[in-house]
């Protein structure tokens, strides 16, 4: 069963750094986009970053463009992003997810374009 597992989240001052790790059962998402996404409380849930299947083409929401990068390491599986001069308005769970497009150069921005996704992890950013 394919799954999709993030860690790395926690309490983290403003400035300081945070990577997110999205590990998957099986690399179904070879080939595929990847994104990152978050809910803040009473928001709606947002892209942060995305990544293509094949190619490392990324996008960035502007909030958190120049801060934050998105990797992913298809031998282990696994997905990233560093976050770097986190700030209060970076508070948020986070979500990886899997795109439903199998066109390894798409990087989708909608939620609507992924149809796998991780359980979230929290990501607290005090002033």
């Amino acid at each position: 069963q394919v799954q999709l597992v993030e860690s790395g989240g926690g309490l983290v001052q403003a400035g300081g750094s945070l990577r997110l790790s999205c590990a998957t059962s099986r690399m179904t998402s070879s080939g595929r986009g990847m994104g990152w996404f978050r809910q803040a409380p009473g928001k709606e849930r947002e892209i942060v970053a995305a990544i293509s299947g094949i190619g490392g083409r990324t996008y960035y929401a502007t909030s958190v463009k120049g801060r934050f990068g998105i990797s992913r390491d298809n031998v282990k599986n696994t997905l990233y992003l560093q976050m770097n001069n986190l700030k209060p308005g970076d508070t948020a769970v986070y979500y990886c997810a899997r795109a439903n497009s199998p066109v390894p150069g798409l990087i989708p921005t909608t939620g609507r374009e992924y149809d796998l996704w991780g359980q979230g992890t929290q990501v607290t950013v005090s002033s």
